[in-house]
């Protein structure tokens, strides 16, 4: 039976953890365990027919680490995902098989962070996660699962790679901790628009907690999901004893926890980190006796970026300035890629109220193609606003809608039968929302039941491609009442008809009052209209005061703004809301600290050199990129921003040094330290992503690090601190099997007598380990390793 026929009426019950399984059998600190599994396959069948015999539906690879990046030479990635496939296929025949058994090939993350926040494209991971999907049909794996994600980015790349390269089912899920954000700040409800948009067949959520602190987010995950959701638990929290990481809950009191995920609607059960067959056999046992619950389901139209996302309801906000019609500053900026002028733009929208940003870059001489995914990689580093991805270039649509991080919305199709046959399929394939323009061969018509016509077929076929009612929006098209004013009423008519039809409806607001004098008055009454004949989401400029008062009235008016909270806030100072007109400033006119909060790469580097003609190079470090990158970390600590904006800032800061160093070398003058600080990763440990954000922002701050890198020799870190007369050195460890080679390497310092504080940090530590480890300080983040520098310098 094909695994996903079989989900419809059961429990799909998973294997646990591999890792420790593979320590048992000999595996050593530092080694790799896919290589180990290719070089003791008895071994490797031996855990799996455990866990079969356990009740495992479903038996993983031991393949989580294997793509070219980790392996060695010697050892290709088809070679190692052909053994495990078949060394799974072999545990498989040695159980009894009267219940259904199936292979999936495991894919981990790639162990390096996708860019903006690190240095791998998206086409570089997507041609790593391809390789191994490749191989993974050819040796026969049953099923893909995509696991331990913890960048939404580096998600949609694998899960486009397997759905591109594979008619393999494709389940995808994604670690959180108990803030309820990933690493990188991505929230459940975004993880479930963007990945179930891309057609995987289950989703969910994996590793960093157990089942108590999980079950908050696996709620979430069911509540906004409606495919089958996914959960593998950790067996609790762990707890470090001699080295070793000991979890505090066991087999019975794990049921407990999975008996809640499955009553709160979970279908796809299995264990992670601290697992082992007895905690699945307890599970098998006593399934079957558990009730499948749900938890209230919430059916909105979502878009979102990674960090953000916005319920599409009336009435909402989508910036217009981020389009080249008619703004000619704009037209030059993006001519000359200019982007940061553009990322200006779409911050003060941002600010003014917009909760979806419009991105258009349509000009005759401009490439859109390739300026649409740059621009919009370049807005998303540092705006975590949705996009709503604005072109007439079919191409150019679909590479915006690849590149982009999250779920958002295809600006346009409309009722010819060219645009619906190319936009609607990719509209599809990416999971996105899209925007239906009333209008045909014959072009726009003149009366409202002629646009509900062309409305109606265009949300026919684009429900026939599966897409929901939900997320089509239709624009009845805003047409200047200078020119055709017996045609607004037509618009308005139209708006009300259309939402008959189950759907949404969007305008471009402005287009009303084109060649009139005082084009704010008209603007805010055509709204007002709009608005009250059913608009949904509205097309404005968010800077003009008009439009949004007449949006945030609205709000009350419908009762979206309950208690009027939001209303009283904005207006409670009239003077100072009146002054939104007039608040924007051109990027020439912003301050150094403002361009490193907005993370505004290329201004600050002009900013930097106008500063040098009047200020010394200490007062620019001193008195203003430091304290503007300590309010960025602040607004992290408060959870404002998160890691792409605080990297993003943090490398604002980096180009401004370096433009300082730069003029400093022009004029032969030396170059001064705030101090010399060594990373690294400890040895046997092969993951770096948190040790390169902490040298990030410490050089930011003006130290000087010494980067050792990952899988580090003890002998190698003390020789280079003797060597280098070293202070502090900071180092990491991600997997709980190599806490004691960062116990033994501060040992080690200290019986070298090396005079230098030493700082931890890693996913698995704790203050109070750190403590009974020997290092003088824990360092939780990048910003906490910051501290304890400015203690030691």
């Amino acid at each position: 039976m094909e695994i996903r026929q079989y989900l419809k009426d059961n429990i799909l019950i998973f294997d646990g953890a591999m890792g420790t399984m593979l320590q048992q059998k000999g595996l050593k600190i530092g080694e790799n365990p896919e290589v180990f599994g290719l070089q003791n396959p008895e071994k490797l069948i031996e855990i799996h027919t455990s866990y079969l015999e356990a009740g495992s539906n479903v038996i993983l690879t031991n393949t989580f680490g294997c793509n070219e990046l980790k392996l060695d030479s010697e050892y290709t990635v088809e070679k190692v995902i052909d053994n495990a496939i078949l060394v799974a296929r072999k545990a498989i025949e040695n159980v009894d098989n009267t219940k259904p058994r199936y292979v999936a090939l495991d894919i981990g993350p790639i162990g390096e962070m996708l860019e903006p926040m690190g240095t791998l494209s998206f086409d570089r991971a997507y041609e790593i996660f391809k390789r191994q999907v490749l191989q993974g049909v050819k040796s026969g794996a049953d099923v893909i699962v995509i696991e331990t994600m913890m960048d939404l980015y580096e998600a949609k790349a694998a899960v486009l790679a397997a759905k591109e390269n594979s008619d393999l089912p494709v389940f995808c899920t994604m670690t959180f901790d108990e803030s309820g954000r990933s690493f990188t700040g991505c929230m459940p409800e975004s993880m479930v628009a963007t990945i179930e948009g891309l057609g995987v067949d289950a989703i969910g959520v994996n590793c960093s907690l157990g089942p108590k602190q999980l079950l908050p987010i696996v709620k979430k995950i069911v509540s906004r999901a409606s495919i089958p959701v996914m959960v593998q638990a950790n067996a609790g929290l762990p707890n470090i004893v001699d080295g070793e990481a000991i979890y505090d809950v066991d087999a019975k009191e794990f049921f407990e926890g999975v008996k809640k995920f499955v009553e709160a609607g979970a279908t796809i059960i299995g264990g992670c980190c601290g697992t082992n067959p007895s905690f699945i056999k307890e599970i098998s046992e006593n399934i079957s006796s558990v009730k499948k619950g749900s938890t209230e389901k919430i059916d909105k139209c979502v878009v979102c970026s990674p960090s953000k996302f916005v319920e599409v309801e009336s009435p909402t906000v989508v910036g217009e300035r981020l389009n080249p019609t008619g703004r000619k500053s704009l037209q030059e900026a993006l001519k000359n890629e200019n982007l940061d002028y553009a990322i200006n733009l779409g911050l003060e929208q941002v600010s003014a109220g917009a909760q979806i940003l419009g991105v258009n870059v349509g000009l005759p001489e401009i490439n859109e193609k390739k300026l649409m995914p740059k621009l919009i990689k370049e807005i998303q580093a540092v705006v975590d606003t949705p996009l709503q991805v604005d072109s007439s270039n079919v191409e150019a649509l679909e590479q915006g809608l690849r590149y982009y991080n999250g779920r958002t919305i295809v600006n346009s199709v409309n009722g010819k039968e060219e645009s619906l046959e190319s936009i609607l399929p990719i509209v599809k394939k990416y999971g996105a929302c899209v925007v239906g323009l009333a209008l045909d061969e014959k072009g726009i018509p003149k009366r409202a039941e002629e646009r509900f016509e062309i409305a109606k077929k265009i949300v026919d076929r684009a429900v026939s491609y599966g897409i929901k009612p939900k997320d089509i929006f239709i624009d009845c098209l805003s047409l200047t009442v200078s020119a055709q004013q017996e045609e607004a009423i037509e618009t308005i008519r139209a708006i009300t008809m259309v939402k008959t039809l189950g759907v949404k409806t969007i305008l471009g607001v402005s287009n009303i009052s084109f060649g009139l004098p005082n084009r704010k008055a008209l603007n805010a009454s055509f709204l007002t209209l709009a608005l009250g004949a059913g608009l949904d989401l509205a097309i404005i400029n968010p800077n003009e005061y008009s439009m949004m008062e007449a949006i945030n009235s609205f709000r009350i008016l419908n009762n979206t703004d309950k208690g009027c909270v939001d209303y009283i806030n904005q207006y409670s100072n009239m003077n100072n809301s009146k002054q939104s007109d007039s608040t924007i400033k051109a990027n020439k006119d912003l301050s150094l600290d403002v361009l490193v909060e907005r993370g505004l790469k290329e201004e600050a580097k002009n900013e930097t050199l106008n500063l040098l003609k009047e200020k010394d190079e200490n007062y620019i470090l001193d008195k203003i990129l430091i304290p503007a990158l300590d309010r960025v970390g602040k607004k992290y600590d408060s959870g404002d921003i998160f890691l792409p904006q605080l990297i993003q800032s943090a490398e604002t800061v980096k180009t401004a040094l370096n433009t300082i160093k730069e003029t400093l070398i022009s004029r032969s003058s030396d170059n001064v330290s705030k101090g010399k600080i060594i990373v690294a990763t400890v040895k046997g440990d092969i993951h770096d992503i948190g040790k390169n954000i902490v040298k990030i922002m410490l050089e930011n701050y003006g130290y000087e690090v010494i980067d050792l890198g990952k899988d580090v020799p003890i002998e190698e870190v003390v020789e280079v601190a003797k060597k280098r007369d070293i202070k502090l050195v900071g180092l990491s460890a991600l997997m709980t099997t190599t806490v004691q080679s960062m116990k033994d390497t501060i040992q080690a310092l200290r019986d070298n007598e090396i005079n230098a504080k030493v700082f931890v940090g890693g996913a698995v530590l704790t203050e109070e380990y750190a403590e009974e480890m020997g290092a003088d300080y824990y360092s939780k983040d990048a910003k906490s390793a910051v501290e304890i520098a400015k203690l030691n310098f």
